[in-house]
């Protein structure tokens, strides 16, 4: 009868392996302390451009209506002052609107920009997870091949 040929691993193999594994585990947490940080960065980023939309859309609003006081006081003063007041005031409110158009598109421009890179970031981060794990996965595959064969 033939007799199944061991391998003997020698301490320094084993600590090999070990030291490889503790190494790949500790590169899986700091890849995915990187990709929390990465995310947590781009949630923050989306959240610091709609507060500064919001503010810039409050002071809008706040200039709108303080032309609307103005206008209504110019009114009560004289009919020709209104006429000219109204000239006026179309002609800012013509720009308001432009302006409030362009920095509404720009806003949604930018917002649609930072979804595309959040969702570009969790590709991303999808793809290296499934990666790492295809790594672990051959690494434990090989592991066992190489003890089944001690």
């Amino acid at each position: 009868m033939d007799t199944p040929q061991h391998t003997d691993l020698t301490k320094e193999e084993i600590h090999a392996w070990l030291t490889e594994i503790r190494d790949l585990k500790n590169t899986v947490a700091a890849l995915r302390d990187a990709l929390e940080q990465e995310l947590s960065d781009k949630k923050k980023s989306v959240q610091e451009a709609v507060a500064a939309s919001s503010t810039e859309i409050a002071q809008l609003k706040s200039t709108a209506a303080a032309l609307r006081d103005a206008l209504e006081q110019a009114r009560i003063d004289k009919d020709k002052a209104v006429q000219d007041a109204i000239v006026t005031a179309n002609h800012e409110i013509v720009q308001l609107r432009s302006a409030a158009t362009a920095l509404r598109d720009a806003l949604e421009l930018e917002r649609h920009d930072k979804e595309r890179s959040v969702q570009a970031a969790m590709r991303a981060a999808h793809d290296e997870i499934q990666q790492l794990k295809a790594t672990v996965s051959t690494l434990r595959d090989a592991l066992e091949t190489a003890r089944a064969g001690a």
